[in-house]
Order: structure tokens, then C-alpha cells, then sequence
């Protein structure tokens, strides 16, 4: 009982030296949608929207040298599409909200005096809490139909560059690349992909359990 008291105190102490931060980012998500109607038939001519997206959660290094880290939080993504179908005369515009949870690792490439590079991936669970599609003058709440799922899994990838503006804060930005799984995968029925580029600004900020300066 001794001795496991002892290796808990050990372990307790371990942790608290690892890098244990909060970060929030926000910027701008450029989306592309892949999208099949109900007959199979996809739709080519659609264009790009760019869109705000949020984040905020906690992020703790994996080892003492702080070159991985895992992160843990919220997201708040918003996706559109302009697209249009000649045979048929008609014009299509999505706009879509979802909440997600995200789990990420970010792996330190190298530094460049103050400057730290990092490799990140992600993966995401959103749910669809706003969702509208109009076609021509008609405007459809796609919260809750049968043709859409109301979540969806979304794994992204991309690189960030660090800085620090103070011992116990850093600001970054960075790119990532995401993709949806596909939204609705039921017979005879609408199919929408995700694409999304996202370009963002954040800070993250040290938690005072831990004093590992980024200086």
C-alpha cells in the first residue's frame, strides 16, 4: 500500500509538469460540397463559400520535451454552397451549422528562433444544429429530415506556426484541410460530402498548475 501511494505521488507530480494549456482559435472555413440528389445524379457546377468557425478547449503535452500533444474541444463550423442545375433551370445555396466535439495530436516539426511549427490532425464528431437549402425561391429546414443526417464525422489535417507573445501565451495560426464521411448514406436519397479549408488565429495560454514558459 506504501509503495503505491508513493508511485501515485510520483505520477501526480509527473503530470503536473507537462505542458497543461486552454487554446480558442476562430477564422475563416472555405467549403466545397460533393452532392448527389435523389436519383443518383451529382451536381457538378457548385461553387465555394467561405464561412466564420470557432473553437475552444484544453490541450496537454505527451512527453517532457512538449514535441506531442493531445487537445481535447468544442467547435462551432458553419459550411455553404452556391450551385445551380441547367436542365432544369434551378439554383441551389446551402447553408449549414454544426457543434462539434474534436480530438487532435500536433506534432512539432521544428523551430525556427521564436517560431514553432507543428503537424496536426483531428478528428470530429458534428452535429447539425441549423441547415437550410434553397432552391430558386424556396428555402427547405434540413434540421430533421429524413434526407440528411444530423451528424456527421469529419477528419482533418493541416500545419500551424507558433509564437509566443509572453512567458505563459502563444498566438498561432494555421490551415487545415477536412472531409466529411458522408452525411446520409440511406437508399434513394440525397448525398452531401464535406470539403473544408480553414484558416485560423488563436492563442493558447498556460494553465498556472504548470509553469512551462513558452520562453
Amino acid at each position: 500500500m506504501k509503495n503505491y501511494v508513493i508511485l501515485t505521488c510520483i505520477l501526480l507530480i509527473g503530470t503536473s509538469c507537462l505542458s497543461q494549456q486552454l487554446y480558442v482559435e476562430l477564422g475563416t472555413t472555405v467549403s466545397a460540397f460533393d452532392y448527389e440528389n435523389s436519383e443518383g445524379n451529382a451536381l457538378n457546377n457548385l461553387s465555394s463559400k467561405s464561412k466564420s468557425y470557432y473553437g475552444m478547449g484544453y490541450r496537454q503535452s505527451l512527453n517532457y520535451n512538449r514535441t506531442l500533444f493531445l487537445s481535447l474541444g468544442l467547435t462551432y463550423n458553419n459550411y455553404g454552397a452556391l450551385g445551380s442545375e441547367d436542365v432544369v433551370d434551378n439554383l441551389f445555396e446551402w447553408d449549414l451549422s454544426y457543434l462539434g466535439v474534436k480530438a487532435g495530436l500536433s506534432l512539432q516539426l521544428f523551430k525556427l528562433r521564436d517560431l514553432t511549427f507543428f503537424a496536426n490532425t483531428s478528428l470530429a464528431t458534428e452535429f447539425l444544429i441549423r441547415g437550410t437549402q434553397t432552391i430558386n425561391n424556396d428555402v427547405f429546414n434540413l434540421v430533421g429530415e429524413e434526407e440528411f443526417n444530423n451528424s456527421a464525422w469529419f477528419i482533418r489535417g493541416g500545419l500551424e506556426m507558433h509564437y509566443p507573445i509572453s512567458s505563459t501565451t502563444a498566438i498561432f495560426v494555421g490551415y487545415a484541410y477536412g472531409r466529411s464521411v458522408l452525411l446520409n448514406s440511406a437508399e434513394n436519397a440525397e448525398k452531401l460530402n464535406l470539403d473544408a479549408h480553414q484558416f485560423g488565429i488563436g492563442f493558447i495560454i498556460n494553465l498556472p498548475r504548470c509553469k512551462c514558459d513558452f520562453y
